[in-house]
């Protein structure tokens, strides 16, 4: 039976494969507890558990702010915390539940800012794990699919100005926006080429979580002037080096960006969410053609129902399993609602299909 990164190649390429891996990535801090309730066991890893493996290993350096600023509470009650993070955002923090912090003040808000934040950006030695060599030969070890992190062209700058200070920024200062996304795929490249001639990866692979239930926050007119730039000097970078794939997460309905994010060389979509945001993969494979990749879209909701309703999400995603370029697992985290008996169930499903 081929690895699973040899799986991953077959499918991603539309090779040769009749079946797709069974892929466990993880649930909410509450999932877990209720898990292990229920059964799950506290001293063995969910992967060995669920005889499932991981999305994939990861090679990359510290590409976020560096040096770092200095972390300090500023508020601390039983219930939560606020305090200024090592990005300089202030931040209030649940301490008994899992959240999204609440952003509070931010030290990038102008395009005034910048330069200072700038020098925070830039390659340094110092970014280098100690253990680079030795993480390398257990990527190459481990027979998972390797990818190399690229970073993110807007999700990073949204966290770092908040989601108001970026959008007066666009429109009063594009050309500042601009500069901010190709600092940041300056630091990407930098790192591929010191990475890349060590070891052979599969696909670089981002982060950004800039769309919400009305689309993303960033306008396919903007995108286009300040952000496509940045990912095409990376996309440009991954190609001298044979990398094939370039892969982004980003949650919400990415729709109105999908053709964006294709033209400038990003073609590998994770996670496509159903739920309130309406992907189809299937609808974008038809739209979009065999370029774009996905990974995800099985509804994670379905999973808090019952055995038919995983069976008809599985039935729904068949006929783009048969075509290859997708991956499929639940497009997000699991949630608390999922029983450990049912989420197994689900495993056993995948791990049974054949093509």
């Amino acid at each position: 039976m081929p690895s699973y990164r040899e799986l991953f190649q077959e499918i991603m390429f539309y090779g040769s494969f009749d079946r797709m891996p069974v892929i466990h990535w993880c649930g909410w801090p509450e999932t877990r507890e209720r898990w292990i309730s229920e059964g799950l066991p506290e001293d063995v890893s969910e992967h060995e558990y669920f005889d499932a493996v991981p999305m994939w290993s990861g090679v990359g350096v510290d590409l976020g702010i560096f040096p770092v600023f200095k972390t300090e509470i500023l508020e601390e009650t039983g219930e939560y915390t606020v305090f200024r993070g090592g990005d300089g955002v202030v931040c209030k923090d649940w301490k008994h539940k899992s959240c999204i912090p609440h952003y509070i003040d931010f030290t990038l808000k102008t395009a005034a800012d910048w330069p200072a934040f700038k020098e925070r950006l830039q390659p340094d030695p110092k970014r280098i794990p100690e253990n680079l060599d030795e993480a390398i030969r257990n990527a190459e070890a481990s027979q998972l699919p390797i990818v190399i992190g690229t970073a993110s062209m807007m999700g990073w700058i949204r966290n770092w100005m908040g989601v108001e200070n970026m959008c007066y920024l666009m429109y009063d200062d594009p050309d500042c926006y601009a500069d901010m996304v190709m600092t940041i795929a300056d630091l990407v490249c930098w790192q591929i080429d010191l990475i890349l001639p060590k070891i052979e990866v599969d696909m670089g692979f981002g982060w950004e979580d800039i769309c919400g239930r009305a689309g993303p926050l960033v306008s396919p007119f903007v995108f286009e002037r300040c952000v496509a730039p940045g990912y095409r000097k990376i996309r440009d970078k991954l190609d001298l080096y044979g990398v094939k794939l370039y892969g982004i997460d980003t949650d919400g309905d990415v729709r109105a960006l999908v053709k964006n994010w294709l033209d400038a060389g990003v073609n590998v979509q994770f996670p496509v969410e159903v739920g309130a945001f309406g992907g189809d993969a299937l609808e974008l494979r038809q739209q979009y053609g065999k370029e774009l990749r996905i990974v995800g879209n099985f509804d994670k909701l379905t999973l808090e129902k019952d055995e038919q309703a995983v069976d008809a999400e599985i039935e729904r995603l068949l006929p783009l399993m048969k075509q290859g370029g997708f991956l499929p697992m639940p497009d997000h985290l699991i949630t608390p609602g999922v029983p450990l008996e049912i989420y197994k169930s689900y495993l056993d499903k995948m791990r049974v299909i054949r093509l």
